[in-house]
């Protein structure tokens, strides 16, 4: 059995592997959705869109459905206290996500143009809501949020939904819609061509310098607003408790893992390298290598926050001391140990299967192409 102190940095390492696959596989798809209405002027046109997602968005929803999962198991205090507390921003997700599915097989049942053109903001909605979503809850994480635990370990969430809105939570919610919205034009410069293409690479561009300045802004004000730092910890015989520390909160403090590991400034390069990389592949109409830009932004700004805050995974702004970190917040030895084996070998077979996938079905979709199966596409 591995040990206890590396399996939970393991954990965090896969949480964020997890949570980069979902990015870039479902937020691609998200992203393609919430431009599905902007850069379709035809029927066939939205139909060209729709497809270039058809044939994966279903599969991309396992990264999902496993990061979540992997949460659930890898850090049940911290799934439980933030189902909690964000309980009516997930459920609006939930119930933004639930256009996705019905729309991509409704949608073209109907000849009907006012049938299909409702299809067609319900999946705008199953894009742009999570996309903006997304990115106000790991606002809310970067800032703290308002819970603590009784005297039996239930976590008590003290906020509002309203609450979960502030400048910089919102800027963080634009932030995560313009990177998916990115992503999404990228692909379809990749997977479509004439009209289609020139319109999705007008929107790559402006996004890449909103994306840009976004995350420039959000750098400034992570500096005005509270971090947080532990300054001592209480190990009992069973471990360290999630209450068992004591944690100060200070102005800039997200700034201190930078000022001690100066070496992960590099994700932040990496982040505008992907920037950067998209917006020159994107005015070169190189889809694919704008593509890759997108995606490697994606990876940058995941693992710029989570090394941020590290070791927090859930901070607490009401109680401090009951904020969770990687080091308190986990399953046992046994349980982490099992799912690291059990990842080990599942993560690769999906990572297969999808590129499989994506290979087979690789190429353009085209209005030709739509006429020509108009009854066995979406």
């Amino acid at each position: 059995m591995l040990d206890y102190t590396l399996l939970k940095l393991i954990w965090w390492l896969l949480v964020c592997v997890l949570l980069i696959g979902f990015a870039i596989m479902d937020g691609h798809d998200m992203g393609v959705g919430a431009l599905l209405p902007f850069l379709g002027r035809t029927d066939n046109e939205r139909r060209v869109i729709i497809n270039t997602v058809g044939p994966h968005w279903d599969g991309n929803q396992v990264w999902f459905i496993t990061a979540g999962g992997a949460v659930f198991a890898a850090w049940p205090l911290v799934y439980a206290t933030a189902f909690s507390g964000f309980y009516f921003a997930l459920m609006a997700v939930l119930w933004a996500m639930f256009f996705r599915p019905v729309g991509f097989d409704y949608r073209s049942k109907v000849a009907d143009p006012r049938w299909r053109s409702a299809w067609d903001w319900g999946l705008f909605v199953g894009g742009a809501v999570p996309s903006l979503v997304f990115g106000v809850a790991i606002g809310n994480v970067i800032t703290g949020v308002p819970f603590h635990f009784e005297d039996n370990m239930l976590p008590v969430y003290t906020g509002s939904f309203w609450g979960l809105f502030t400048p910089f939570t919102l800027l963080c919610g634009v932030a995560s819609l313009s990177l998916l919205l990115f992503h999404g034009a990228n692909y379809l410069q990749l997977r479509t061509e004439t009209q289609i293409a020139l319109r999705a690479r007008k929107v790559s561009i402006v996004c890449a310098f909103v994306l840009a300045g976004v995350l420039a802004l959000a750098g400034m004000m992570l500096s005005k607003i509270d971090g947080y730092q532990i300054t001592s910890v209480i190990q009992t015989g069973e471990g360290i408790s999630p209450v068992g520390k004591t944690v100060l909160r200070q102005v800039g403090g997200w700034w201190g893992n930078y000022q001690r590991f100066p070496l992960i400034l590099l994700l932040v390069g990496l982040a505008y390298a992907g920037i950067v990389l998209g917006l020159l592949a994107s005015l070169a109409k190189r889809g694919g290598i704008a593509f890759i830009g997108s995606a490697i932004a994606c990876a940058g700004i995941i693992l710029m926050a989570g090394s941020a805050i590290f070791p927090f995974v859930l901070p607490s702004s009401s109680h401090p001391d009951h904020s969770l970190t990687i080091w308190d917040c986990v399953s046992s030895q046994r349980t982490l140990n099992i799912m690291f084996w059990v990842a080990l070998v599942m993560t690769p077979i999906v990572i297969s299967y999808t590129s499989w996938a994506y290979r087979i079905m690789r190429g353009k979709v085209t209005v030709d192409a739509i006429e020509a199966n108009s009854k066995s596409l979406y």
